[in-house]
């Protein structure tokens, strides 16, 4: 670290000099632009105006398909570009795409928002992501998100205790929406983490956010996973008609899913209010749960599938106690009356 001494220069401008073996190295030159940035901890950031030059250009990335033998690896390489906020890239073959891989790229392109297919030949598939970042904002994603887990574990749930075939297909349909949702809110994030500058755009109050925001929507994706899960269980109960648990058990199952849903819930509202205080609470909701899961699970050996789901039910009450943590965390940024500093 080096110090630099603020100059005069006239009346109302300073002036700081510049380190030589930086300018150097950046291949800077006298008249040449820098950009300032003013980041929020009061601290200054300068950018070369040829960088922002080259960050403007859309850079092309390229999938070889032809590599791509391995069953879903062709779909995780266009969710990964599109998630790290790759705007223009391609599928490619040197003799021809085929037929299959062809369905999968057209399948991914609908479930990822604002990307779509703007030429294709048997050799070259272009994609191209037109969605403009600053539309969103994180917590409007985030809550978004938060709604439709929550209503597929509502819906998953009333299938399981209604034997509603119907609900729990209503259940499963929502998980494209919910995928849709986690990848754009990644892009986001992860945009914002390459360009600061986007922190203000999309309603990102601190940097450390991003990794808060992050890790809420991991386990916001996770938990509508497994109310997908609950969702497919359900139906297979209806199917096979099997295990028939008695009006006792399944009132308690049906309560422990309406904690498990209360802790995520209230935990992500205790994300934007900063509640400390429910967010324990929630915590401690979660050890009863656990509880009463293990309780559970014991009383159903010969109700493999029921016990499934009651597994389910506890990693979602998990998830939402995580969420939960990560709202102390974040309120704790900020003094307040449970936690301030030293007078």
């Amino acid at each position: 670290m080096e110090s630099r001494k603020i100059q005069r220069v006239g009346y109302s401008t300073f002036s700081v000099s510049l380190p030589k073996d930086w300018v150097e190295n950046i291949g800077l030159k006298q008249g040449d632009l820098i950009m300032v940035i003013t980041e929020k901890d009061g601290s200054l950031k300068l950018i070369p105006s040829s960088m922002v030059e080259r960050k403007k250009q859309s850079e092309e990335y390229v999938i070889d398909s032809d590599i791509c033998n391995e069953p879903g690896l062709l779909e995780r390489l266009i969710v990964g570009n599109y998630i790290l906020g790759r705007d223009v890239f391609s599928v490619v073959s040197s003799t021809r795409i085929s037929r299959a891989q062809v369905d999968e790229v057209r399948k991914i392109a609908h479930r990822l928002m604002g990307l779509g297919i703007v030429q294709e030949t048997p050799k070259q598939i272009d994609l191209q992501c037109s969605i403009d970042p600053t539309r969103f904002k994180i917590d409007m994603l985030l809550r978004r998100l938060s709604v439709i887990a929550s209503t597929m574990h509502t819906e998953a749930m009333q299938a399981l205790t209604e034997s509603n075939q119907e609900l729990a297909e209503d259940a499963i349909r929502r998980e494209d929406e919910a995928d849709m949702m986690y990848s754009l809110a990644l892009r986001l994030l992860l945009s914002t983490q390459r360009d600061r500058t986007m922190g203000d755009k999309i309603g990102l109050e601190e940097p450390s956010h991003i990794l808060y925001y992050g890790l809420v929507t991991r386990y916001l994706e996770l938990i509508a996973d497994r109310a997908e899960y609950i969702a497919g269980r359900a139906i297979e109960l209806q199917t096979r008609g099997k295990e028939k648990a008695s009006k006792n058990l399944m009132s308690r199952i049906a309560n422990m899913g309406e904690l498990a849903h209360n802790v995520f819930l209230k935990a992500m509202d205790c994300i934007f209010t900063g509640d400390i205080q429910v967010a324990n609470n929630l915590l401690e909701m979660a050890r009863v749960i656990r509880s009463e899961h293990e309780k559970l699970i014991s009383e159903l050996p010969e109700f493999p599938i029921l016990r499934t789901v009651i597994l389910e039910l506890a990693r979602i009450a998990d998830h939402g106690s995580s969420i939960a943590v990560i709202a102390i965390n974040k309120a704790l940024e900020k003094s307040s009356k449970i936690c301030s500093t030293r007078d």
